[in-house]
This record gives C-alpha cells, structure tokens and sequence, in this order.
C-alpha cells in the first residue's frame, strides 16, 4: 500500500534567512561559512530567495559585487509550498519551476524548506541506490514470514533478523505467473488490455504473444517486502520496465535494504528477475518498518 507523506515530516527547520539591504558579498560568505546553498530573502515576510547560483551568475555578469545589494540578485518569483501538502506536490513544484529549493510556508509564516536533496531520500528516481545487491553482506537467514499464509508453489528466503529490517538485510520471492493470475489480475484491475487476454490479438502485436500485465509482475516485490521482518508499508516505488513476462514463467523479485533514512525508514533496492535470470524491472523502493501489533 502507498501513504501520502507530508512535506512538515521531511523539511528542515529553521530557515536561514537574510535582509534584502544586505550586502551580496555577506549573503555569499554566510552561504560558505554556513555550508548551505540558499538564504531565503524576508523584509516582513518571504519577499525572495538568494543561492549560490545566483551570486555566481551576478558576479560573472558584473565582475565587483561590492554595490550590489541582496535585493539587487535575489529570485523575486517565489515558488512555495504549504506543509500539509504531499512531497509529491513539491516534487512537481521542483520540476515545474526548474529550481531546487522550495520554502514552506504556513499562514504567510516561513516554517521550513524543503530541497530536491531532501526530496530524494523518499523518491527514488530523484537519487537512484548504487551498488545494490552486490557483495551482500552476510546475514542470518529468518524463516518466521509475517504473512497470513503461504502457498507450497511460492518461495522464498528472507536473510535479516527477527525483530525489524537493517541496510544489507535482503529477501527473494519465487512464483509462477499463471495464465489464471492473469485473467484474475484483469478482473481485479479493470485493465482488460487484449495484449494479456486475447492469444490472437497478441499474435499480431511486437511481442508475438500473450504476456504478463507489467503491474501484476512488480506487484511480486510487494510480496517480497511482505517477507522481510516487521510490518512493511510503502512510502514510494520507482520502476523501470526492462522486458516481457511470459504467462506461466516463473519470475523472482529481489529486493534490499540499501540505506537507513529515519530510524523506520529505509531505500531498498529492488528488481524482479523472469526464469533465465534476465532483470525485467528494476528500481528504488522506500518504505516505513513498524513493529508487528501486538493484536496479531
């Protein structure tokens, strides 16, 4: 399942602001010395935004910044966000606006900023994990899956501990993708595309043949998170679609635990392989690790 975070739980506070009447020249070595990469502008409110950018620009222009006030370079068009908003909101306010640092602001009052930095720990295709599932690290094998049942065709191997997920915990699922998993699928989506249902149709498309909804394949990383530790809940999933899945072809996600972002949120790596061990998807997944209720 996907949960809307907001942009209050991942934005920094406070704000380092800065005067329009200041001196570029102050508004840069605050940015040195400080080691962040933007002042917001305020004169009784948000009025602007200075960045390292834009001093480079200026001074690249005019040489001696020594006259120049803040207010003389600053961005005057600014771009916000409210902190209830989603960080996909922000994400499309980043791209729209082609900028990199977005104040938050809450009843005309600055109360955070968010950057595309902070934005990349929770999605994923902004920062892709490096480096996933080589040279996995050796961990004990964890055999109790907190699942509701298991069926005798799927396997798995879940390699972590008992009591929650850690970076180089990892699990692989294996299940035949059968031709009434698809048919099932269809129903449950609405997605009746003739390319997975009609055997003639398909015959005439550029795969030659009946294939496997691409969701319902990725759907099988969701069912290897299941068998990590601990209850598992998306926060987000980037994929890229690397080929077909054949209708009865056995497929296996892999996925990995690559970084701990908060203490129960993490990126992992993952992919899902079909029965040659060709990568069909991959990706980033991030997620929250709670404990198991106590209830269950």
């Amino acid at each position: 399942m996907l949960v809307p975070l907001p942009v209050r739980e991942i934005m920094r506070t406070p704000v380092k602001t800065i005067s329009p009447d200041a001196p570029v020249i102050e508004a840069a070595q605050r940015l040195r010395d400080e080691e962040i990469g933007s002042l917001v502008v305020e004169d009784g409110g948000c009025v602007g935004i200075i960045t390292e950018s834009d001093i480079v620009a200026v001074t690249a222009a005019e040489g001696d910044t020594r006259a120049l006030s803040v207010g003389d370079v600053m961005a005057e068009t600014l771009v916000t966000v409210t902190p209830d908003a989603d960080i996909e909101t922000a994400v499309d306010r980043l791209r729209t606006n082609n900028i990199k640092k977005l104040p938050v602001v809450e009843d005309g009052s600055l109360v955070g900023i968010v950057t595309t930095t902070d934005l990349s720990d929770y999605i994923p295709h902004l920062s892709r994990a490096r480096g996933a599932f080589n040279d996995q690290s050796q961990r004990k094998r964890f055999t109790r899956p907190d699942t509701l049942y298991e069926n005798e065709d799927w396997t798995f191997e879940s390699y972590g501990t008992a009591d929650g997920i850690d970076v180089g915990d990892h699990v692989e699922f294996s299940k035949t993708i059968s031709k009434a998993d698809v048919e099932a699928f269809a129903e449950a989506s609405g997605d009746t595309n003739r390319l997975h249902l009609d055997a003639t149709f398909a015959d005439g498309t550029r795969f030659g043949r009946r294939i496997v909804h691409g969701t319902l394949v990725s759907g099988i990383i969701s069912a290897a998170l299941a068998r990590l530790p601990g209850l598992t809940v998306y926060l987000s999933q980037e994929l890229s679609y690397q080929g077909p899945v054949d209708i009865d072809e056995e497929v296996t996600a892999r996925c990995e635990v690559v970084e701990r972002i908060q203490d129960n949120r993490f990126r992992l790596a993952t992919a899902v392989d079909d029965s040659e061990g060709n990568c069909v998807i991959e990706g980033d997944a991030v997620v929250i690790s709670d404990p198991i209720p106590d209830t269950a």
